[in-house]
């Protein structure tokens, strides 16, 4: 597939320029990005028609929010929900595309003057020290741990991107001294594809692995998009790799001082005991500890401020405690935004003792074989998972008969989580050990049943702490 390739040049001369303009604005949603993106152009003095192919009741949280704010001038914003119509994008001097979206064979972008993201804008009209993020697996929280890292150095420091966070939102508020921490998913990289406004001080990727295959249909274009985030880099810059195949490939191409994490890590700290478990997280406060390292903070200070680092939300979160009347301990976690197989298989391995897994859900088009490995072919490093509960979709559908075939015990698949709770506190009220850890991992997708992960982890918290009361 040839990619889109976007123009250098920008619908607005400066910020000024986007008074008195028609902005189109494709996809409100409900994570924040769209809602940001209206209030930066009202605010900023544009005409914005906000369109998105959910309806006003799907959208009503977000709705709401922009209604009720008062400070907003209302008179030029225009809701077209449930609906696209060609006009919208015809008609406009801008559209600010949902990176969600496709541009190929997409009839409404194609009508459209000019394309831009809330990244795009960001990155044009800022002049701040960007530390940017991307990879398969770890990229969160990474760029996580970097944030608290810097801001508990003393930095004034700013994070954004696909963490939720529109970098609109405090565009405003940065100067030449604030370093912005930037997520980038491959396919918000897409979009700046040719723009050459994205010039990070420090790049990062974390594991490459297969994701979005249903998206990309091969892993060399999926790849293609993770490039961008150190093409336009400079011998001034820092580019950071794995210690694999695929980093070896980023590191003949990258024209920044390139350092290598894994094993060929160029510097490496004793971090000591973290708060976070898992193999995978102490890679990403690795990352993390590099990229402060580049910021000039001090080994010993480094060490004490990411020792302290509480993890993020989604991501082997631990939220919940629960005791049965035998005096059983059972901790919950919540690991939603593991949406690759191989991160489930690697939160059934973070705590160094058997845990009893949930995983499964819709598939992405990946291969299942780093789970399916961990769950049916264990060898001698691998802990095996004690117990095993399936939340069903087609992913779980292809896990099954694997399962089967090995004589793998499990529960489900259950259509919901209630009942899936329901039958694991069953189990758990006659379990007589000291401790017992329940970790939510599914590898997969699961959006006929939930909008994304974080409304998935978000349901699945309160739901546990209904049930185990």
């Amino acid at each position: 597939m040839t990619p889109h390739v976007y123009p250098r040049q920008c619908a607005f001369k400066s910020i000024e320029d986007i008074k008195g303009k028609k902005v189109t604005i494709m996809g409100l949603g409900l994570n924040g990005g769209g809602e940001a993106a209206v209030r930066f152009f009202l605010n900023k003095g544009a005409y914005v028609t906000v369109t998105d192919m959910k309806t006003e009741e799907q959208l009503k949280a977000t709705v709401d929010k922009l209604n009720s704010d008062t400070s907003l001038d209302h008179s030029r914003l225009t809701y077209r929900l449930g609906e696209h119509r060609i006009e919208d994008f015809e008609q406009a001097d801008c559209v600010i595309k949902n990176p969600g979206v496709k541009f190929e064979g997409n009839k409404y972008l194609a009508a459209a003057r000019a394309i831009e993201s809330d990244l795009s804008i960001f990155l044009r009209f800022t002049n701040c020290p960007i530390i940017a993020v991307t990879g398969s697996k770890g990229k969160s929280s990474t760029v996580s741990a970097i944030y608290y890292g810097l801001t508990q150095a003393g930095y004034t420091a700013f994070l954004g991107g696909n963490i939720t966070v529109s970098p609109l939102t405090f565009f405003d508020e940065v100067n030449g001294d604030t370093p912005v921490v930037i997520e980038f998913s491959s396919w918000q990289l897409a979009d700046l594809r040719g723009r050459g406004v994205l010039r990070p001080h420090i790049s990062v990727i974390t594991k490459i692995v297969p994701d979005h295959q249903n998206w990309y249909g091969n892993m060399e274009d999926y790849v293609a998009d993770k490039r961008l985030i150190y093409a336009d880099q400079t011998k001034g810059d820092y580019s950071i790799f794995d210690s694999d195949d695929w980093g070896d490939s980023f590191a003949s191409e990258s024209k920044a001082t390139v350092l290598r994490y894994g094993e060929k890590a160029s510097w490496k700290i004793d971090l000591g005991n973290l708060l976070v478990p898992g193999l995978h997280m102490k890679t990403n406060a690795q990352n993390a500890a590099l990229v402060m390292h580049l910021m000039h903070v001090s080994d010993d200070r480094i060490k004490e401020i990411l020792q302290s680092w509480p993890g993020i939300d989604h991501r082997l979160q631990y939220f919940h405690s629960w005791k049965n009347a035998a005096g059983t301990t059972v901790k919950f976690y919540n690991d939603s935004c593991a949406t690759v197989p191989e991160a489930a298989a690697a939160a059934s391995q973070a705590f160094e003792k058997p845990v009893i897994l949930m995983t499964g859900g819709t598939d992405k088009g990946l291969e299942l074989t780093p789970l399916i490995n961990t769950l049916t072919k264990p060898d001698s490093t691998t802990i095996c998972v004690k117990d095993l509960y399936l939340l069903a979709g087609t992913a779980t559908e292809k896990l099954l008969p694997e399962l089967d075939k090995a004589g793998i015990k499990y529960h489900g698949p259950f259509a919901g989580l209630e009942a899936l709770l329901k039958e694991a506190k069953e189990c758990l009220e006659n379990e007589k050990s000291a401790e017992e850890i329940f970790v939510f991992s599914p590898g997969a997708t699961s959006f006929g049943m939930f909008s994304n992960e974080f409304d998935r982890g978000n349901k699945y918290m309160l739901e546990v702490r209904k049930i185990f009361q």
